[in-house]
């Protein structure tokens, strides 16, 4: 008989956790987790806050959907309390702590959470990013601010600008910096990296780590301590991964079959080009379903905008590019679905891991054709796991030749129409000339006399000339030598 205080297999598990409050955190800190609902830590989390705590620098590799932020952002906040004031001065206030993102949506997520950790403290933060107006960016930049969140490009606007001075900077963190290689940061990233002091405490956090990040890493950072919390590129045990085989012209179709059959309301469509997510996003409003398409050409207003009304419910389907795959912290999405393999397989793995985070599951589903053999051979290889095609269930597909069979019978029946119109023209024109653009040929009149065949002329009849009255005769009148005239001589 089991004794009677045993716990059960998930208080086991719990019990077995770490706390927060068992990382020496400060109150308010502590405050800000109890008002989330945070007590435990995520492995990641309780693996790299007592590491930063110590000053050391780190190289985290954990999922998509772990938990890093909060793994560098709330030791960050611990070393900084000890500086932080309530002085007005911006001189008191430098910038302590860089961290920088690839993409806005990654910034502006990243920044939300940084505040809501430090709410009880007098730190300040502000986040900085491009596709909006610089000048409230100066201005909180101007008033002093201990956390500064950023993406490359508009962290370096800033420095320019003389906006921004880093010399006080002592922690500074890369996250997701294997995106940021992928992106074309690396430049911008060594010249980040040259305006720091010497002497701080470097921090890389990413879902993967490729040779070129580690090489990247190993420019500057001083003896890291490696945190795996998972294997490198690996998807979450929680996230369903199904491949669905259909035709390239049916995708749009499986796209609204699968929304219908499994009733989904909330669900992330991951499209490899920027005119195929705003294609796709059309097509799906005409056949009744919210949607509302992001990518790197709409503004960065649209782009919340947008972002804004999915998380609120307003739309059912984001369709996105890749600039949505690092970030997007939703809470409870169901679902994501990719219309096309990426062409990056560690992008697959920043894809679905959109859904099934912080512990919750979720599904992944993917749409294959036979041009998409070799990119799922390589999603296949990265994650070391075999993923089956499998046919869509219920799915009737409409055929290609019906598809131009009714482009056809479409094609036929304009030109019907198109028949009957010309029919109707003519009959117009026999009633009365038709105006158009171009002015008609005018007709010349002709004269008759031009049609008559030719005549010849009859022989002219010599005059007979008259006597000259001397009364009449008029004098000649006198002319030069030269012109006829008659000389003296």
């Amino acid at each position: 008989m089991p004794e009677l205080n045993t716990p059960t297999a998930p208080e086991a598990a719990t019990a077995s956790l770490p706390r927060f409050d068992d990382f020496g955190l400060a109150p308010p800190i502590l405050q800000a987790l109890a008002e989330q609902g945070y007590q435990y830590p995520t492995p990641i989390q309780a693996q790299a806050i007592p590491v930063v705590l110590q000053g050391r620098d780190v190289m985290g590799a954990a999922q998509t959907g772990t938990g890093k932020t909060a793994g560098f952002s709330l030791p960050i906040i611990q070393q900084l309390l000890p500086n932080a004031n309530t002085s007005a001065s911006p001189a008191r206030h430098p910038v302590r702590a860089l961290i920088l993102t690839p993409t806005r949506e990654l910034a502006d997520q990243v920044a939300e959470n940084v505040k809501s950790y430090s709410r009880h403290t007098p730190l300040r933060s502000a986040v900085v990013f491009g596709g909006i107006d610089m000048a409230p960016q100066t201005a909180a930049l101007r008033a002093g601010v201990e956390i500064l969140i950023a993406t490359p490009g508009r962290l370096l606007d800033h420095v320019q600008q003389k906006t921004l001075n880093l010399s006080q900077t002592e922690i500074f963190v890369m996250d997701e910096a294997d995106r940021m290689l992928d992106m074309g940061f690396l430049p911008d990233l060594q010249r980040i990296i040259n305006l720091l002091p010497k002497q701080r405490q470097n921090l890389m956090f990413s879902a993967t780590f490729s040779p070129e990040i580690k090489k990247l890493a190993s420019s500057f950072l001083k003896n890291p301590q490696l945190i795996e919390v998972a294997r490198s590129n690996a998807t979450a045990e929680r996230v369903t991964q199904i491949i669905y085989k259909v035709e390239e012209e049916s995708k749009r179709d499986a796209v609204v079959h699968l929304l219908k059959q499994r009733e989904i309301r909330q669900v992330i469509v991951f499209s490899n080009t920027k005119i195929g997510a705003s294609r796709l996003a059309r097509e799906l409003e005409r056949a009744g379903v919210k949607a509302s398409a992001i990518h790197g050409d709409k503004t960065q207003a649209e782009r919340m905008a947008a972002l804004e009304a999915f998380k609120a419910g307003g739309i059912d389907v984001l369709v996105a590019t890749d600039v949505a795959a690092r970030g997007l912290d939703i809470a409870e999405l169901p679902c994501v679905i990719n219309y096309d393999l990426p062409y990056n397989a560690e992008d697959y793995v920043h894809r679905i891991g959109r859904t099934g985070r912080a512990g919750a599951s979720g599904d992944a589903l993917s749409l294959y054709c036979d041009k998409d053999a070799r990119l799922l051979a390589d999603i296949e290889k990265l994650i070391k796991q075999k993923l089956t095609p499998v046919e869509l269930e219920d799915f009737q597909p409409r055929s290609a030749r019906g598809e131009r069979a009714e482009r056809s019978d479409r094609g036929d029946r304009g030109d019907r129409q198109g028949d009957r119109y010309a029919d109707r023209s003519e009959r117009r024109t026999e009633r009365a000339p038709r105006s158009t653009s171009a002015p008609m040929p005018r007709k010349e009149k002709v004269d008759p006399w031009f049609l008559k065949p030719y005549e010849p002329a009859a022989p002219a009849v010599p005059m007979e000339e008259k006597p000259v009255d001397p009364r009449n005769a008029k004098a000649a009148p006198k002319r030069a030598a030269l012109l006829g005239g008659k000389s003296k001589t």
